[in-house]
């Protein structure tokens, strides 16, 4: 089963996802996506690996998701990927901060194939950054719209969309 869970920022969402991923008394196979650039995202990222059970494999990826997902793809392991939004950042921006067309629309392209033929138990978790005000600058405004456009393809094929907000899940399909 595929589900892609959305929310805003400490909405709840991963410690749903988490759940879910518990509660299929399955492997679970936690695929990071951060990458640790400054000492607050290492502390993040440091909270977020205290906070999980240690029996829960972690592979960090920021880039190549569609190889991890293939990797894993097992009846008997629940994959869990934190976060989308954080992936989308790795591959639309260079170190430099400049837009990497060809690298977006590959790893896209692998990641949409990879989710259709995947016949396991993956959940995705992603920032829904749409709900607020349009951005003031060009490369915020095309993150955005870049992670709308992605989650629309990923909610069409998934078999569960869920929005959560305020702690509280919302079933969207």
């Amino acid at each position: 089963m595929l589900t892609l869970v959305l929310g805003g920022a400490r909405s709840g969402k991963s410690g749903y996802a988490e759940q879910c991923a518990r509660d299929s008394k399955k492997q679970v196979v936690y695929i990071a996506t951060a990458a640790v650039k400054d000492e607050e995202m290492r502390c993040r990222v440091e909270r977020h690996r205290d906070q999980r059970p240690n029996q829960w494999q972690t592979v960090e990826e920021p880039i190549n998701l569609a190889a991890v997902i293939h990797e894993y793809s097992s009846t008997s392991h629940f994959l869990l990927i934190e976060c989308l939004t954080l992936w989308l950042n790795n591959v639309l921006y260079n170190q430099r901060g400049e837009i990497q067309e060809s690298v977006l629309e590959r790893q896209s392209k692998q990641l949409i194939d990879t989710l259709v033929t995947f016949s396991g138990d993956l959940i995705i978790v992603s920032n829904e950054l749409g709900l607020g005000v349009v951005a003031m600058d060009k490369n915020t405004r095309r993150f955005v719209d870049e992670a709308g456009l992605l989650h629309q393809k990923i909610a069409q094929i998934s078999d569960r969309v869920v929005l959560v907000t305020a702690g509280i899940p919302q079933i969207l399909k």
